[in-house]
């Protein structure tokens, strides 16, 4: 069984190799891309870091790292609230708990462009939510964010909350799950209302499951796109554009190849300044906890 073992990871190493390198190299082809003046196709000139000054100079991209900043801050906040609301309504053995897990977690299961569209729909306000209140009498009842260039970026978040709090549920309910019972125990015999039981105990004993759902939303939120294009295209004109839309507008609709390669590697570096720290903490933690 042992050499089955070795012959296995044996066989493996040159995949990850492969992979690994595949990896690396287009990151350093991008980076090196963002470095030259190309157009519709690469070329090899060299100068320096003139397409990051463009891209910060940028008005588009400046709006849509504010959108961004916006969707970022109320998508993480909402989605690990309504999550771990909803994973203690499940904890407390609820009936049919098994269906309303799959309920909460059957968003996730839909690809961004479906949720896009669904939101996009209810949002209309000529098809949606307001028509159909307006239809059952309430004339001056109005909701019409998605096409409010100072509200549309809300209506994002809310379609992505809806989205993400089912796996936000989920991975409270496991992280929940493994809390011994006996603090719960401890805790009715003293006398401790169950909101500071949670908000002084509970909590700060997920910290690696709280540490794990924010990565995971951070990172969702940097490259946010499907959801955006699906719902309002960017729009109206510009007023819900991201980074992510910035960057293929411009890789495939303006053939600018260098300054969509500049912005790839911006967030990038968003990308590893999110997910450095944690890994980091991680490892220091295992380390300690090998001693």
């Amino acid at each position: 069984m042992k050499r089955r073992g070795l012959a296995a990871w044996g066989a493996l190493l040159p995949l990850a190799a492969i992979v690994l390198v595949g990896y690396v190299g287009t990151v350093l082809w991008t980076l090196r891309t963002s470095m030259s003046t190309s157009r519709t196709f690469p070329n090899n000139d060299f100068v320096g870091l003139q397409q990051f000054e463009r891209l910060l100079d940028n008005e588009r991209w400046q709006l849509a790292i504010h959108n961004l900043a916006i969707y970022g801050v109320l998508y993480i906040v909402a989605a690990m609230l309504l999550g771990f609301l909803l994973a203690v309504f499940v904890d407390q053995k609820v009936r049919g708990e098994g269906v309303l897990r799959t309920a909460f977690l059957y968003p996730y299961a839909m690809s961004f462009v479906a949720t896009g569209l669904v939101w996009q729909w209810v949002l209309n306000p000529d098809s949606g939510l307001q028509n159909a209140m307006q239809q059952l009498g309430w004339k001056t009842f109005q909701f019409d964010w998605i096409v409010d260039q100072d509200m549309v970026i809300y209506t994002v978040v809310i379609a992505g909350t809806w989205q993400g709090a089912g796996l936000v549920m989920a991975l409270m309910l496991a992280g929940l799950r493994g809390i011994d019972e006996e603090i719960w125990k401890a805790a009715r015999l003293d006398g401790i209302p169950t909101w500071r039981v949670y908000l002084s105990v509970v909590l700060p004993m997920m910290g690696p499951t709280l540490a794990t759902v924010f990565t995971l939303l951070a990172t969702g939120v940097v490259k946010v796109f499907d959801t955006v294009v699906a719902m309002t295209q960017g729009g109206p004109g510009t007023a819900s554009d991201v980074p992510a839309k910035f960057i293929m507008d411009h890789l495939f609709g303006r053939a600018n190849l260098a300054l969509a390669s500049a912005g790839a590697v911006m967030l990038l570096i968003t990308v590893l300044a999110l997910v450095a720290p944690l890994a980091y903490v991680r490892s220091r933690q295992k380390t300690q906890g090998g001693h």
